[in-house]
């Protein structure tokens, strides 16, 4: 049982690799294909599209033709598409194959963890799943350093092609050692009608909704983050892509540091208290960030670029505000869900395909404002954090002494 976990950690790895390894890579990115300014958060945005709609249908997918198959066809589209990003002439076909890199490795991101309540039941299950959620936090800490590290010595195509050897190691493990894990007998197909009608009957529940929403928005400040940091530090600051993966997990390292606190935390303080807290925690990070960045602003418009021990202010209100998100997200979800257990898995796909939607949009916003000072990022964080404590402040009360199930420690949404 254990290999099979090392496997299906390994494989759970695809998509937080190939979301932040390149994330260093922006500038030369866009130098190299004669881009405009902005269009590698664009293509960060259309990964987050194609992650969107993975989320929602390979599920339903590998409930009705098995775990195998959809998985397969999955890393081998992802290690062809990798191929074609790193063989890319212009923008456009970068993102074409970003696109399609996307659509193949969101079955890494279901499939797995699908795989696991297959096999393992009780308390087998949540440690095969607790290394699941161990490789989904320590991957985006590792992977910009990574990406840093190769363009130190060679260019942004380098990581496309290791990305392609790693999708084929994948395909070949897949192929050759991923044992079926549901039998054809108890494969299912529900009509595309029925999922939407139980989507729909979630959206139309407002303890449901406020709660995703929260969670949809914290990942909505994750990917503004994710999409605007690499042209701030390293393009407008001038550091290089080494330091700024260093920096990245700096960040990283306070999101998964507030996953675990929340584990101590939950069942001594109320969830939807602790929810609260985080929230007005996050909003109260990002109004720190704005007003750091409209001084810096100023200061970069009379002439004087902001370096060294001027940017720790900017960092350590960005770390406020980011390291919430850790908080939030598995609050939020338990909250989502808790009238829900017979629904938990449309529940679960709703709240991820919203996720990866609000990424895609902030990418898009990121991509279109001026990179000319850090405000933009600043700007659409607080707006994210703003629209959370608007649906902590519409969340319906739970009855007294009713409390929202107890929050795991699960990393937050940052890949």
């Amino acid at each position: 049982m254990n290999w099979i976990a090392i496997l299906l950690g390994f494989l759970t790895a695809v998509g937080p690799v190939s979301t932040d390894i390149y994330l260093p890579a922006f500038p030369a990115l866009e130098a190299s294909l004669r881009a405009p300014a902005g269009s590698a958060e664009m293509t960060l945005a259309i990964w987050f599209v194609g992650l969107a709609v993975g989320q929602i249908t390979m599920g339903p997918l590998s409930d009705r033709f098995g775990r195998r198959m959809p998985m397969l066809l999955g890393t081998l589209v992802y290690t062809l598409a990798s191929v074609g990003c790193a063989m890319a002439a212009d923008i456009w076909t970068f993102s074409s194959f970003r696109l399609l890199a996307s659509l193949g490795a969101s079955a890494s991101l279901v499939i797995p963890s699908a795989c696991v309540r297959d096999i393992s039941y009780g308390n087998e299950a949540a440690r095969m799943m607790s290394r699941l959620v161990l490789v989904m936090g320590v991957v985006p800490v590792l992977a910009p350093t990574l990406g840093g590290f190769v363009l130190s010595f060679t260019s942004w195509r380098s990581i496309f092609w290791a990305s392609a050897a790693y999708g084929l190691i994948c395909t070949v493990l897949v192929a050759r050692v991923l044992p079926e894990t549901l039998p054809e007998r108890e494969r299912s197909i529900m009509p595309p009608l029925a999922l939407a009608s139980r989507y729909g009957m979630l959206a139309r529940d407002r303890g449901f909704i406020t709660n995703a929403m929260i969670a949809g928005f914290g990942a909505f400040m994750s990917f503004t983050y994710l999409s605007a940091a690499p042209s701030v530090f390293i393009h407008l600051f001038g550091f290089t892509p080494a330091g700024f993966g260093m920096l990245f997990g700096v960040f990283a390292a306070c999101m998964i540091g507030a996953s675990q606190l929340n584990g101590v935390l939950v069942g001594r303080i109320d969830a939807g208290r602790i929810l609260g807290l985080s929230v007005s925690t996050a909003v109260l990070g990002t109004v720190g960030m704005l007003v750091v960045s409209v001084v810096m602003a100023f200061a970069i418009h009379g002439g004087k670029m902001p370096h060294g021990l001027e940017l720790v202010p900017l960092v350590l209100a960005m770390m406020v505000a980011l390291g919430t998100t850790g908080i939030i997200g598995p609050n939020a979800t338990v909250g989502a869900m808790a009238d829900h257990p017979r629904l938990a898995g449309s529940a679960s796909a709703f709240i991820g395909t919203l996720q990866y939607v609000l990424g895609a949009i902030a990418g898009a916003l990121v991509g279109m404002l001026p990179r000319t000072t850090p405000v933009p990022m600043a700007g659409v964080m607080l707006l994210g954090a703003v629209i959370m404590l608007l649906m902590v402040l519409l969340r319906p009360a739970r009855p007294a002494g009713e409390a929202d199930d107890a929050a795991p420690a699960a990393p937050p949404a940052i890949h």
